[in-house]
């Protein structure tokens, strides 16, 4: 008394494992879909019976497997692909597990796919079914979100059939809300059988209409690409070997924003916003600056070219700290002078006799001595306020503003007032939130952001 349920792979006979060709030959009963039988027919001795019991009825192919061996005959039940994989495995043990059940894994229809289309699964991967005949829709989609979000390589299992019609749009359209329009999409008609069909394009590209009941589809993760017409996810190893040798702290930071990109929401970012936002968040730990950071449009270029060209020459900032977090080396590389006038004697008798604030009269100061300087802010809510009133009354033309001043009082205000100056390029963190170490981060991302083209973190020299 024994069942044999046998993953007989997904229909080429060498994609056959020995051990289901063993347990084939050795057993008395075959049980599956009929449309299977073809595939094991030659291995079967003289007289083993094969029974159909159609499609769909996989519950009744379990009842009568069991049946029979309780009968005492050896019965091996047959599923394509993996018998484990959406297959017979869980329901013959659901229903007697006294009998001597064993278990013979097959190559899924999956696997066979990712072996034509190149090495698609190298890493991280999950398995999802769009057949809502034993599971919920809302149940399949709460699992398609949590696999964009976990940025795994996906793997679609019944994507299409002649009443499930608009479920695999559904699922693409959720992937292109969150992954990049890059990403190597490649499906597999009637993997390993004679009517074989691949197909490798974009997740930009794909059509959903091209797929059929028969399809198995792969969808990459942040990470994979297309190289030579194969499809590749790598593991780590190739670019774990080319970091040998650099900079520990370099490698740590580059696989900080390898880890900030995968993770961002919005996979399309331009690189002149993507640039400063992988600075701000590798800072503070915070993804809500991808929400946080407004910009205008082009600006990290715009005063990037200011300093490219010699242009741009000085920097003020409105504390001593949003200062002291400026890379040195960089501002030696380019020729740029930080200065800060919060402790300028100047600035202290001026807020004392207007009844300012000191970061207020910095200001003026620097409005008069430097007027088309890049003006950060970290701290101080007046100081930002004060430089929109000079930009008012035409005392001082920026090269451009980077502004996250902090707090509760007049902060979110200030960024308000900075947006309204358009020939003026700005990096604003919206909100209550900023800081000097995050105004110091974006001025960083400035002026390395030559170094963006290659996404490596921007030098210190």
């Amino acid at each position: 008394m024994k069942i044999y349920v046998a993953g007989i792979g997904p229909g080429s006979p060498e994609d056959i494992t020995p051990a289901v060709l063993e347990a084939v030959k050795n057993s008395d009963v075959i049980v599956g879909y009929k449309y299977y039988f073809q595939f094991i027919e030659p291995y079967l001795r003289p007289g083993t019976e094969c029974i159909d019991t159609g499609m769909r009825q996989e519950r009744q192919r379990a009842e009568q497997a069991i049946a029979l061996a309780h009968e005492g005959k050896t019965v091996c039940v047959i599923s394509s692909g993996d018998a484990g994989i959406y297959g017979m495995a869980p329901l013959v043990w659901e229903m007697d597990p006294t009998i001597d059940i064993e278990v013979l894994p097959g190559i899924s229809a999956f696997q066979k796919a990712a072996s034509l289309l190149g090495a698609p699964i190298g890493h991280d991967l999950c398995i999802i079914s769009l057949s809502d005949l034993m599971t919920p829709w809302s149940v399949i989609e709460r699992r398609i979100k949590a696999a964009v979000a976990g940025d795994f390589v996906t793997a679609v299992y019944n994507p299409k059939s002649h009443g499930r019609y608009w479920q695999l749009h559904r699922l693409v359209e959720l992937f292109r809300q969150e992954r990049s329009l890059d990403t190597p999409v490649g499906y597999v008609r009637q993997a390993g059988r004679p009517e074989q069909e691949v197909k490798l394009t974009t997740l930009r590209d794909f059509d959903p209409e091209d797929v059929d009941m028969f399809t198995v589809v792969l969808i990459g993760n942040s990470q994979s690409f297309i190289s030579n017409g194969k499809f590749i996810t790598p593991r780590g190893y190739f670019r774990e070997k080319e970091n040998e040798g650099k900079n520990v702290g370099q490698s740590i930071m580059i696989k900080s924003f390898q880890t900030i990109q995968n993770n961002l929401r919005n996979p399309d970012i331009p690189l002149w916003k993507l640039w400063p936002m992988l600075h701000a968040i590798h800072t503070t730990a915070d993804f809500e600056m991808e929400r946080l950071m407004w910009m205008d449009d082009e600006a990290t270029q715009k005063i990037y070219d200011k300093v490219k060209n010699g242009k741009l020459k000085t920097i003020v900032t409105d504390v001593t700290m949003a200062a002291s977090g400026i890379r040195k080396g960089a501002l030696e590389r380019l020729g740029i002078e930080v200065i800060c006038y919060i402790n300028d004697p100047r600035g202290a008798e001026m807020a004392k006799e207007l009844g300012i604030t000191r970061a207020q009269a910095g200001m003026r100061l620097a409005a008069e001595e430097h007027p088309e300087a890049l003006y950060v802010f970290g701290n101080a809510p007046t100081a930002l306020l004060e430089l929109c009133e000079l930009i008012r009354k035409k005392k001082c033309n920026p090269a451009g503003i980077v502004g996250a001043p902090v707090g509760f009082v007049h902060v979110e205000e200030s960024k308000h007032a900075a947006k309204i100056f358009r020939n003026i390029p700005k990096i604003l963190i919206e909100g209550r939130k900023g800081g000097s170490n995050l105004a110091a981060t974006i001025v960083n991302s400035i002026l390395t952001y030559d170094d963006a083209e290659q996404l490596k973190p921007g030098r210190d020299v």
